[in-house]
């Protein structure tokens, strides 16, 4: 398979047209991995993304200690693809990326796309035009409930055919439908017994039960397999809304959680101007102080110490004194 159709399997790229398409593969670039070999590591600067061209490769997260194993996300075979975030943005990988077999791999970079993209208009606005119709999904998904009882909407557009399919089905799976064929049969077989007087409109073996039995359960088959498959389509239906609940869910704590990592950042940045402010407050009150006690018009305070050892050792003039009035 060519690289240009491998591209044509990537909705991000669905809209361009085969010249454009042919253009970036031609501008992709092989990359050969050994088994083993990591591709990119959790917490690294994404600036590309890779389609599988044969191989393995597992997405993964690091373990967070030498006793916890890595948790395994997806594993990615041939003409899949990963990274395609990174083309638009400069945020570090969210994942590891590691080659289980021996894989080749066809890398876009990002500047690669973007020289492309200023070369042609109308690949831009392909580009464009998916991310905006993604953006108009995913605002739609979040702007309206995605909760609701799809079984009460399905059993409220079935026609009287479906809804006999349906009491059929409910019937035949229970107790009583036994009963009433087990009573059946023991009462025509009482009134059609040889005993009695008259002459039996049934006798054995029983023919025209037989043939009652028979167009019955021709009958039951169909309904019965009717009433499945609408089961199977109430089935099918509440998956895709525990799907659509999930998926809001899951958007919902990502928005919830970015909206968190913004709080925190703007608090811990008021914490630390707070703490800046308090800070320089502090050192204001202590200047007025230390500038009082060494100006040249205030007044001297001595140390109580230093008082003391000038009290007990005698002055230079005291000595001399002394040593005048003892001299002849």
């Amino acid at each position: 398979m060519l690289h240009a159709e491998l591209l044509a399997q990537i909705p991000l790229f669905e809209g361009l047209s085969d010249e454009d398409r042919e253009a970036l593969a031609h501008r992709m670039t092989e990359r050969r991995y050994e088994r083993g070999q990591v591709v990119f590591a959790k917490g690294d600067r994404g600036f590309s993304m890779f389609v599988v061209l044969s191989g393995q490769v597992q997405i993964f997260l690091p373990a967070e200690s030498a006793e916890s194993p890595r948790i395994v996300l997806k594993d990615y075979g041939f003409g899949e693809y990963f990274g395609e975030l990174a083309l638009f943005d400069d945020k570090p990988r969210s994942a590891s990326v590691e080659a289980t077999v021996d894989a080749v791999l066809l890398e876009l970079t990002r500047e690669t796309l973007s020289e492309h993209l200023m070369k042609s208009q109308n690949a831009a606005f392909a580009i464009l035009s998916d991310m905006a119709a993604r953006l108009r999904e995913t605002n739609e998904l979040l702007g309206q409930r995605a909760a609701k009882d799809v079984v009460k909407e399905i059993e409220g557009n079935l026609t009287w055919g479906q809804r006999l399919a349906d009491k059929v089905a409910d019937l035949n799976g229970s107790w009583s439908f036994i009963l009433f064929l087990l009573f059946l049969t023991v009462g025509w077989a009482f009134f059609n017994s040889p005993s009695l007087p008259g002459k039996p409109f049934d006798e054995y073996p029983f023919q025209f039960y037989n043939l009652f039995l028979a167009i019955l359960v021709a009958l039951q088959g169909p309904l019965i397999v009717m009433s499945q498959n609408r089961q199977t389509l109430k089935d099918r239906k509440q998956a895709e809304t525990d799907y659509r609940v999930n998926l809001k869910n899951e958007l919902g704590i990502e928005k919830l959680i970015r909206e968190l990592s913004v709080f925190r950042g703007e608090t811990s940045k008021r914490l630390e101007y707070l703490e800046r402010l308090a800070r320089t407050e502090r050192i204001r009150a202590e200047l007025p102080n230390k500038n009082a006690a060494g100006a040249p018009g205030a007044p001297w305070v001595a140390d109580p110490n230093e008082a003391r050892s000038k009290a007990s050792s005698p002055s230079p003039e005291a000595s001399s004194d002394t040593n005048r009035g003892t001299t002849p």
